[in-house]
Parts: C-alpha cells; sequence; structure tokens
C-alpha cells in the first residue's frame, strides 16, 4: 500500500476535520485516513493498483476543501515553507489591519454619540451602516463565502456559525433602518466588532500554531544553501546545496553546517550533532567517520566525501519522521473529532430554540421581564444604534440577539485543535532531546507504560564487543581468521567485533559457500579451503549440534575470569575448535537510567540471550535482582514472556538487534537505541536517537505530561461550551439581568481557540 500526504486549505474546525475523513472514506480504494487540524494535512493509504487520485482532489475542492498532494522534495521543502508562511501572514494582516480600523472607527462613533468627542458625523447611523458593510465585504467576505458553503452542502463548520451570526446581525440592522416600524433593533456596530474580534483571535491563534510547530521550522534551518565543492583541479567552488551529487567532495569550514551526509576524507574537529542525538556535548571526528546532514563543525577545517543528498539524508528523513507524527491520532483526538463533527448541528439547533423560546416562550413565563430588568439595561440615546442585548424592548429584539450570540459563541476550533497542537508540540521538544515518537497514538500508549524490559547487549551495553581472549587453541589467528570470515555477513555485534579484530591483524577471510542463521543461538555454513561444516555460537547450541565439549573446556567455561564475558565456540564438522571470550562495556548512562526509572515506580525485567552468569554481573551492577532477569533466552522465548506480561501490565520492549524485533513488535511499545540495527528502528514505535538511554525517562514522563495537557485542553473545551452557550442563550438574564453581546461572545470564543494552543504551548 502507498501512504499520500495531502495538504488542504479551508479547514477551521474540528467539524471541517469530520467532514474531510468522511469525504476521504467514502472515496473507493481508501484506507487509514487521519485529518490533521493544526498542520492542515490529510494522511491516507492507496490499496488500488490504478487509484485517481485527481478525482479525491477535485471532490475535495468541490468541498471547499483545496487540496494538493504534500510536497516531499527536501529542497523544495526548505525553499517553499518562508515564503508560504510569509504569504500567509500578509494575508491574515493586512485582513486584521483593516477589521481594526473599521473597529475604530465603531468606537470612535460611540464616542461621538455619547457626545463625548465633537463629531457628529462619526455618529451617525448610515456611517455605521457604511463601516458594517464594507467589514462584511472586505475583510469578513471570506469567512461569509466559506460558511455559508458549507452550511448548504450540510456540513455546517465555524464558519457557518460565524456568518450565520454576522449576517444576521447586519440584515437585523438593515431592515431596522429601512423599515423602523419592524421593531427590530438596529446595531450595525455588532458586525464590525464581531469580526473585528474574530479577525483578532483567528491572527493570535495562527501565530500560535505556528509556534507548536516550530522544531521543523528549525530543523530546516539547520539545511544550509550553498555547498563549497573541490573542483577536479582540486579548487574550491561554491553552488547551491540542492545540486550536490553523491561522491562529490566538498569543504566545510569551522562554524559552517554539513550540507548532506558524508564521511571524513581529511581532517580532524570537534562536531556538534544535537540536532540527532540530542546531546550538546560536541565529537570528535576524524578520518574514516559519518557525519548527519546538518551538523555543525566547530573547529577546524573538515574535506567531505557526499554521501546522501536532498531527501535521502538523515536530517530529511527526521523532518519526514516529526512530520509523519501527526498522521497517527490517539483515541483520544478520534473522539474529540467525532464529537467536534456534529458540534455544529447542535449550536444550530440551540441557536434556533433559543430564537423561538425567547420570541413565544418567555412573553408567557417572565410577562415584565424586559421592564423588570431595566436596572441591568443601559439605554443608548440612539434608538437606531443600540447595542446587542442591551436595549431590547420586545421578546423578538430580544430572540434575535440571544441567537446571535449563541451562533458566534460556540467554539468547535477548541475542540478541534485540543489534541494537535499538544503533540506537535511534544513531538518537537522530544525531537530536540533525539526522541522520535512515531505518531500520536505511541505518545498516548507511552504514557500508560508501567513494565519496562531491556534488552542486554547493545541496550544496557554499548554493543560494540571487543575481543579479550581466545581459549583452548594455541592458534588464535586461525580461530579468528575461521570465525570472521563465516560471520562478516552478519549484521550482529559479536560479528562485527570479530571482523574488526580480523582487520586490525590483517587477516584474509575466505569466501562463503553456505551460510545459516541460527536467530538467538549462532551460525553456521561451509567456507573455502575449509573441509566440512562450521558452527560458531553459544555452548549450548554447541552441545545440542552433538559437538564434544571435553571437561578441560567445560572448566575454562566455569573459569570465575570468564564469566563476566560472552563465549562463542567454533567447531569444524564434529571437533570443537576453541572459545573466543568477548567483553563490552556497559553504556555510561545505563545504571543512572534504571535508578530513574525505578524511583518514578516503573518494574524493570533485563531478558538477554548470553548466559547466566554474564547477565547476573551486569544485573548486578545497574541493581537488578536476579528475580528481574532472563538469560539464555532465544527470540520466541522473549516473546511469550512479553505476551504473558501485558496481561497485566502495559509494556515496554527496548532493544537494538534483529533479534529483537519480535519482541518489539510485540510489546506495548517498542523502543530502538539509535546506535542499533536499521530493522529494529524501522520496528519501533519510538527510537532513541542518540547512543545513550537517559532519553527515555525523560520520554515516558514527556509522554505522561503530554496527556494530562491533551485532557486539560478539552476539559477547556467541552467546559467553555457547556457554559458559554447556556450564558450567551440567557439563561442568567431572567435572574440576574446579565446577557452577553454577540461582540462580547465573538472575544470570549477567540480567547477560547488561543487559550487551548498556549496551554499546550506551556508543556515542558
Amino acid at each position: 500500500m502507498e501512504s499520500i500526504q495531502l495538504s488542504i486549505k479551508g479547514m477551521k474546525c474540528g467539524g471541517c476535520v469530520s467532514t474531510v475523513e468522511k469525504i476521504l472514506n467514502n472515496s473507493d480504494g481508501i484506507e487509514n485516513v487521519s485529518v490533521n487540524l493544526l498542520t492542515e494535512s490529510a494522511y491516507f493509504e492507496i490499496t488500488q493498483k490504478h487509484f485517481k487520485i485527481e478525482t479525491v482532489l477535485e471532490n475535495l475542492k468541490e468541498n471547499g476543501f483545496p487540496s494538493k498532494i504534500y510536497i516531499n522534495d527536501f529542497s523544495k521543502k526548505i525553499n517553499k515553507a518562508e515564503l508560504e508562511k510569509k504569504k500567509k501572514w500578509n494575508n491574515q494582516w493586512k485582513k486584521l489591519t483593516f477589521a481594526l480600523l473599521l473597529l475604530l472607527f465603531s468606537v470612535l462613533g460611540h464616542l461621538a454619540e455619547g457626545r463625548y468627542i465633537n463629531f457628529p458625523i462619526l455618529g451617525n447611523i448610515f456611517f455605521h451602516a457604511s463601516l458594517a458593510t464594507l467589514a462584511l465585504l472586505l475583510p469578513g467576505r471570506g469567512i461569509i463565502i466559506n460558511g455559508f458553503k458549507s452550511f448548504i452542502k450540510n456540513r455546517p463548520d465555524m464558519d457557518s456559525l460565524v456568518a450565520l451570526g454576522v449576517t444576521s446581525a447586519y440584515t437585523t440592522s438593515l431592515l431596522s433602518l429601512i423599515f423602523p416600524t419592524t421593531g427590530f433593533p438596529c446595531f450595525f456596530n455588532e458586525p464590525v466588532m464581531l469580526l473585528g474580534f474574530i479577525l483578532i483571535g483567528r491572527f493570535l491563534e495562527e501565530r500560535a500554531k505556528y509556534q507548536t510547530g516550530s522544531s521543523i521550522g528549525e530543523l530546516l534551518d539547520l539545511q544550509p544553501e550553498m555547498a563549497n565543492i573541490y573542483t577536479e583541479d582540486n579548487q574550491i567552488k561554491s553552488i547551491r546545496v540542492n545540486t550536490l551529487k553523491p561522491d562529490q567532495e566538498i569543504q566545510v569550514l569551522a562554524g559552517d553546517r554539513v550540507p548532506a551526509d558524508c564521511i571524513v576524507t581529511q581532517g580532524n574537529s570537534y562536531v556538534d550533532v544535537s540536532h540527532i542525538t540530542g546531546e550538546s556535548k560536541p565529537i570528535e571526528v576524524k578520518k574514516g567517520e559519518n557525519l548527519s546532514s546538518g551538523s555543525l563543525n566547530l573547529n577546524s577545517t573538515l574535506r567531505l566525501k557526499v554521501q546522501k543528498v536532498g531527501g535521502d539524508s538523515s536530517l530529511a528523513k527526521l523532518v519526514s519522521l516529526i512530520e509523519s507524527v501527526n498522521a497517527s491520532k490517539p483515541p483520544i483526538q478520534r473522539i474529540a473529532d467525532e464529537i467536534a463533527g456534529k458540534f455544529t448541528y447542535f449550536v444550530l439547533i440551540f441557536a434556533t430554540l433559543t430564537f423561538f423560546f425567547w420570541w413565544k416562550g418567555a412573553r408567557n413565563i417572565w410577562p415584565d421581564l424586559l421592564s423588570q430588568n431595566n436596572q441591568f439595561i443601559t439605554h443608548s440615546s440612539h434608538t437606531l444604534h443600540s447595542s446587542l442585548g442591551s436595549n431590547a424592548e420586545n421578546f423578538l429584539s430580544l430572540a434575535i440577539q440571544l441567537s446571535i450570540a449563541v451562533l458566534v459563541i460556540a467554539c468547535p476550533c477548541a475542540l478541534g485543535l485540543a489534541t494537535p497542537t499538544v503533540i506537535t508540540v511534544a513531538s518537537g521538544k522530544a525531537a530536540k532531546k533525539g526522541i522520535l515518537f512515531k505518531g500520536g497514538d505511541k505518545i498516548e500508549m507511552a504514557s500508560k507504560i508501567n513494565h519496562i524490559i531491556f534488552d542486554k547487549t547493545g541496550t544496557l551495553t554499548k554493543g560494540k564487543p571487543f575481543i579479550v581472549d581466545y581459549k583452548n587453541n594455541n592458534d588464535h589467528s586461525f580461530l579468528l581468521q575461521i570465525a570472521a570470515s563465516l560471520e562478516k555477513e552478519s549484521r550482529h555485534p559479536i560479528a562485527d567485533a570479530l571482523i574488526r579484530e580480523a582487520k586490525k591483524q590483517n587477516l584474509s577471510l575466505f569466501r562463503i559457500k553456505k551460510i545459516f542463521t541460527h536467530s538467538g543461538r549462532g551460525i553456521s555454513g561451509e567456507l573455502d579451503s575449509i573441509d566440512g561444516l562450521i558452527n560458531i555460537g553459544n555452548i549450548e547450541w554447541l552441545l545440542s549440534k552433538g559437538i564434544i565439549i571435553d571437561s578441560n573446556a567445560q572448566k575454562v567455561i566455569e573459569n570465575e575470569e570468564t564469566k563476566t564475558n560472552t563465549i562463542i565456540g567454533v567447531s569444524i564438522k564434529d571437533k570443537f575448535l576453541g572459545f573466543i571470550l568477548l567483553g563490552d562495556l556497559l553504556r555510561d548512562d545505563s545504571i543512572k537510567t534504571v535508578q530513574n526509572l525505578r524511583e518514578k515506580n516503573f518494574k524493570i525485567n533485563i531478558l538477554s540471550g548470553d548466559r547466566k552468569q554474564t547477565v547476573l554481573a551486569l544485573a548486578k551492577k545497574i541493581g537488578c535482582k536476579e528475580s528481574e532477569v532472563k538469560w539464555g533466552l532465544l527470540p520466541q522465548m522473549k516473546l511469550k514472556i512479553i505476551e504473558s506480561l501485558k496481561i497485566n501490565n502495559k509494556v515496554a520492549m527496548i532493544g537494538d538487534g534483529i533479534n529483537d524485533v519480535p519482541a518489539l513488535a510485540s510489546s506495548d511499545l517498542g523502543i530502538a537505541v539509535g546506535s542499533g540495527t536499521q530493522i529494529a528502528k524501522a520496528n519501533a514505535d519510538v527510537v532513541l536517537m542518540g547512543d545513550q538511554l537517559n532519553g527515555l525517562p525523560y520520554a515516558l514522563n514527556l509522554a505522561k505530561k503530554t496527556i494530562r495537557k491533551i485532557k486539560q485542553n478539552l476539559t477547556w473545551a467541552f467546559g467553555y461550551n457547556l457554559l458559554a452557550i447556556p450564558i450567551a442563550a440567557g439563561i442568567l438574564f431572567p435572574k440576574y439581568g446579565i446577557l452577553l453581546t454577540p461582540s462580547i461572545a465573538a472575544l470570549l470564543m477567540a480567547t477560547s481557540s488561543i487559550t487551548v494552543v498556549i496551554n499546550a504551548l506551556s508543556l515542558e
């Protein structure tokens, strides 16, 4: 299945999200749809071979959501991101500036009407009618057109509520001006104030929303625009980064960033790689070492050979991975979006009921209500220019005023933004620490974890074993030569140690004729110039293959000096050739990480395929009891243990190798160490990008804080609407004489959305 991401315009609230999801879900050949309001994007998978994306794009456009396939070209993404951002800000600023100018004249009109300033024309009703007309035709035109389009197509959204409220206020005022005998209220200032406050709110909301996604912008800023390449005559030439090609050699001066994934061919320097690992401490690099794009060269000139450019570079993949977090919604967001999709229908019904109640019902319940509440009402000296809710002379006037207030105060935006804003902020903060969550649903699962399982080799240890000694064989070189030759096609850390040592001793390796991998046990096969089947692996496996290990060799295994080392045996045919002892160092922060997790009441287990003495020695160092440790495990045995633990716990598995992939996939949350294999990182839900484990407690703690923030936002969004809508409908008017004008309602509505985004930004 092919994954597609669309950039979608026109989404304003949770109702829009629900509509877009329905359109996509109802399209043949589309599955696993996820729509994000904050990033204005949609993600889905195509299940048909001859799928026509153009049909889907046209359908979205017809429904008011013009869309295009998301640009995944890294160079274009960098160039266009800033331009699109500036264009959007300019448009928003122009609308807001004009709306604020109209709002200023409206306020001055009130002052002139009350004779606080001597400028009669500003207090004239026709002047205010002109202001309201301009407000609707210019800054409010887009909102009104989009709102009525959505309403007509039976998918009302936030713009529909605003459009109905604003045009109702304007139309009522216009009828009152033209036909004074109707008794309708006249409040031309209200459409101006409504649009002014709404546009202020949207401007601030957009600004805050942009800040929530700033981590991606910061990563894009790490990509330099120019690069210095070496020409054929070894001269320096400056070219644009997007024209770089693999195998070209480039110069990176001190203070410059690496423009692509490269390998050092000349020079030594300290380099800042914190954008990948989250670690602020620079690393020292020399000839032969790899550097990721975006790395900052600190103190010496380097000559580098380009390996990967553009969208293939590590920086581009990091950006894509952070963007993809929005593709998987946490369950809590799906519930909120579903409610938001129906919310506008509820508001429309409630506003209609409010109108008929105050027009027909209230006069029978409280016949003297309007006269009794005169003490709360501020009368205007201008009968054709009253403030909404402050000069209702009859129940029809009051009904119009309050139904408009209900339309304007309702805020489905807050519901739609409650979750994605927090998820985006959280994923950005995690990325800066070298932690990558592969979806919002993974963040929610991480918040529930209470049991953590560690693999040993490559996870708690550095995963770079080194040869300590050779036993039961005097020809150490031959023993190493056989082992390294058969292991040279393996990705296991032990294989890497053997090959590294063979290269160090300049040993020539035999060609492999046949090879068989026995996961968690060892490797077997045949080599050129060697007669018979070769087995390399743990002792128990060799014994099960019928290899005879004499009593002297057994004593070597049980010797106190060898207990803390990993031991592999080598045999040819049925003849035992000897042992190779390997050591591995604990990661610098393994002990501190495990202690930190224990203090936070996480249950800890270590599952390892290594022998008992080696695993227990490590467990003792990091403070684990023997009951918390399992050894001699095959991948399927790890799987069974995890499945049994999942019955009563939420289990996270931390691993680094191919052998850990089944366990990572089976656990509730798979966590891969960044220095591990690509397949482990591909199958994990969370990746710790650096060479450290200390990001693990931070990641789990951040996930808990994230879900707490989401719950706060949803509580606020639901609470605000449940409280504000009845107040706007006049529930407090009979007893307390309290009414909300639509302008105040619009201000509250804007504040509601902004509050949700600001609360997300406060995540630490």
